[in-house]
């Protein structure tokens, strides 16, 4: 099962409030923002729907219920007693909520000492009273977990044919294999309840057979999580697994790890909800997951108040910078791209200290979503692009090892005078490997193709003379044609006059990475000697 729009009315702390993930819902949605945004109110709604298949636990109405809080003038009428099936909507993959459409861990996971004394039966996975009920509610299922551990081994035990050791091989030799991709602790030992053993024991260098007492804080959370998803994933096979800030006692480098072990165990029918503020989390979002991730932004205002449809993030340098703001404050200004390319342009800035160059603004437009990593930035004229370059690449280069610097110039490099394309070939090949030169004339030729045009006519409601344009651009390569911006708006039939600068800002935001230009300005910026 996968959700694809949620609609919260009157629920805790939302007036009225609609997540819309599209018809075509990503494996992994992640709840990002600051502390009190209402991300765990979400996991509340789902442990809601949650009852309707099961028999026990709730918060009552003063725990759900936002209408009771709402502040009220006098005279007006009582607020409307809270209804779980009007406060809280759901549309699925799945059609009908069942038992098993939801798995929620709550941020309180605590179990700070394992140590079982007798063996007990196990109910059926889905039959267990051991979840919360709630968000705020104490998460305790290691120590079931622990005992389906030995069950499974006492089952094999009884009823296969297995030895012991192949026995232990399967039940621990999965754990400890995912477990050494997040940290360097592995379980040597089931233990033994009936020698007064009843815990797991563990290795880590030369230390063997302690007990899970002595981890810290981190490698029980890594350990709890890692056993619950292994053991409970074969029955909640359907289902949207929710996780409430899984990278609680976690460094940076841990929880990005931690994160992409748990989409690898999520079955791919199913859904992985995490809440988060983390920078190891993002940083996986951003990298490794990207492709199966949508980030719902509770970061960019207040959503409680009125009503609000929220939509994916789009993954945009802007939207990324200020959802790390979330986690960084104000240390965001000292992240670095990984990658800087010096263009022609203004290089003065703005009073706000923003980019004026018009060419990195319309290359930022129109890479700032499939490279967020890259930060184009204006430095002058031809020559100017080269010494400045040079001074960042022997500065930067010793503060942030991994920063790239690239210089990209028109195709008119030679003062005014015809460069053909062959003397773009010549000039890749004598200078240094970070060098790039645009394969058109200038870059107006990329923003005036017949594509982009097309596409803004269509955008905005107006015809595109396509047979004049034709007879005018007979070369969209190799013609001059970058004040001839009164021609082009006239084939796109603009009656009104317009800013030059602006309309070209206006046509980069159409070139999406589906269109021909695009793959072509990518090509001559981003793969080396592109021809």
């Amino acid at each position: 099962m996968r959700i694809k729009k949620l609609r919260l009315k009157e629920f805790k702390r939302f007036d009225d409030l609609t997540i819309d993930l599209g018809d075509e819902p990503k494996k992994v949605i992640a709840l990002v923002g600051p502390n009190g945004c209402g991300k765990s109110s979400i996991f509340d709604a789902f442990e809601e729907k949650l009852k309707d298949h099961r028999s026990y636990g709730t918060e009552g109405n003063e725990f759900l219920s936002k209408s009771l809080y709402s502040k009220r003038n006098p005279g007006d009428a009582e607020p409307t007693p809270y209804n779980k099936n009007q406060a809280i909507t759901i549309e699925g993959t799945a059609g009908t909520i069942g038992r098993k459409s939801f798995y929620i861990r709550t941020a309180y996971r605590f179990t700070s000492k394992l140590q079982v004394t007798q063996l007990e039966a196990t109910p059926k996975i889905l039959e267990t009273r051991d979840e919360p009920i709630s968000s705020i509610a104490i998460d305790t299922r290691l120590k079931s977990n622990y005992h389906r551990l030995l069950g499974s081994s006492y089952d094999e035990f009884f009823k296969g044919k297995k030895t012991g050791d192949q026995v232990r091989e399967e039940l621990l030799g999965r754990i400890n294999s995912i477990l050494s991709q997040i940290i360097d602790v592995e379980i040597s030992d089931l233990g033994d309840i009936l020698a007064g053993r009843g815990q797991l024991f563990f290795k880590k260098g030369n230390s063997v057979d302690f007990p899970y007492a002595n981890l810290s804080s981190g490698e029980k959370e890594v350990v709890d999580i890692i056993i619950d998803l292994l053991i409970k994933t074969v029955e909640y096979n359907d289902t949207v697994i929710c996780i409430d800030e899984p990278e609680l006692h976690l460094n940076t480098a841990v929880q990005r790890k931690l994160l992409i072990e748990i989409e690898k165990l999520i079955p791919e029918n199913c859904q992985l909800w995490i809440a988060t503020h983390s920078i190891g989390f993002l940083r996986a979002l951003q990298e490794e997951l990207k492709a199966k991730t949508q980030i719902i932004d509770f970061s960019e205002r207040d959503y409680f108040t009125g009503e609000h449809t929220v939509v994916p993030m789009i993954p945009s340098r802007a939207n990324w910078q200020r959802i790390f703001q979330t986690a960084l404050e104000d240390l965001t200004g000292l992240l670095s791209p990984k990658r800087i390319i010096y263009c022609e342009g203004r290089d003065a800035p703005a009073a706000n200290g923003g980019e004026r160059g018009l060419d990195a603004r319309v290359f930022n437009n129109i890479f700032s979503t499939k490279h967020h990593d890259t930060l184009f930035v204006s430095s002058g004229g031809n020559t100017e692009l080269d010494q400045r370059s040079e001074i960042a690449l022997a500065i930067l280069s010793k503060v942030f090892s991994d920063v790239e610097i690239l210089v990209l110039k028109d195709r008119d490099i030679s003062s005014g005078q015809l460069t053909t394309l062959e003397d773009r070939r010549r000039y890749l090949d004598n200078n240094p490997p970070n060098h790039r030169v645009l394969k058109r004339w200038e870059l107006e030729n990329y923003l005036f193709d017949k594509e982009v045009l097309s596409k803004y006519c269509v955008e905005n409601g107006l015809v595109f003379d396509e047979a004049s344009f034709d007879d005018f651009v007979n070369d969209i390569v190799n013609q001059n044609i970058k004040d001839d911006v009164v021609r082009i708006k006239n084939f796109c039939n603009i009656n009104t006059n317009i800013n030059p600068e602006l309309f070209k800002i206006n046509l980069s935001k159409l070139i999406t990475d589906d269109m021909n230009v695009y793959s072509e300005l990518e090509k001559c910026i981003f793969e080396e000697r592109a021809t």
